[in-house]
């Protein structure tokens, strides 16, 4: 539970240092101190940051969005201690609500778990909605956790895993996983104003 409170507090206080960046859709600065603490802010302060997010005002279509699972993703939320707004937008960055989704790498359902993670998630049918739904925010809370509560790498490990974002100590250098955080964080934003 004192993780999770952890956790809880430090996506707080990054939504709400960050929340005039998404509104306005401006950049996203990132300086790493000497003692290893990631500062973030909206403007830039100092030669010392460095652009770490570029925002675009792009939301999604109100037509790719659905209320369908919206009860399956609240009891998950709040079973994990996420923000029901998080959970959502990484359902939507990867798989669109499709509960039937599978991509080209083999991952599953609707927060795409990989076969291989089945067992320890505890998954019989990873095309089953709760399942699915309890697995990948139990997952999205372990890798909040393991980064301690630094969103931006959490997300970049649920795409790219978490020992790519342990080997560059930041987010992987890969447009792919770039791309993704950024789409994740942009989906959050949009659902967090309802």
């Amino acid at each position: 539970m004192y993780f999770r409170n952890i956790i809880r507090y430090f996506i707080y206080i990054y939504i709400f240092a960050s929340a005039t960046v998404f509104v306005a859709f401006a950049d996203i600065y990132m300086f790493v101190d000497s003692n290893g603490t990631l500062h973030f802010t909206n403007t830039k302060v100092s030669s010392d940051y460095k652009l770490y997010i570029k925002e675009y005002p792009e939301y999604p279509d109100k037509s790719d969005i659905t209320d369908k699972y919206d009860h399956l993703i609240a009891e998950a939320a709040q079973a994990y201690n996420l923000p029901f707004s998080l959970v959502k937008a990484v359902i939507k960055a990867e798989s669109n609500f499709n509960p039937e989704a599978i991509s080209k790498t083999g991952a599953l359902g609707l927060m795409q778990i990989m076969p291989e993670n089945f067992k320890s998630f505890n998954i019989n049918d990873p095309f089953n909605p709760w399942e699915n739904i309890m697995a990948g925010t139990g997952y999205l809370s372990r890798l909040l956790i393991q980064f301690e509560g630094k969103l931006p790498l959490a997300i970049a490990a649920y795409n790219a895993g978490p020992g790519a974002v342990e080997r560059y100590k930041d987010i992987p250098p890969f447009q792919e996983t770039r791309n993704y955080v950024k789409k994740v964080i942009k989906y959050y934003r949009f659902f967090e104003k309802g």
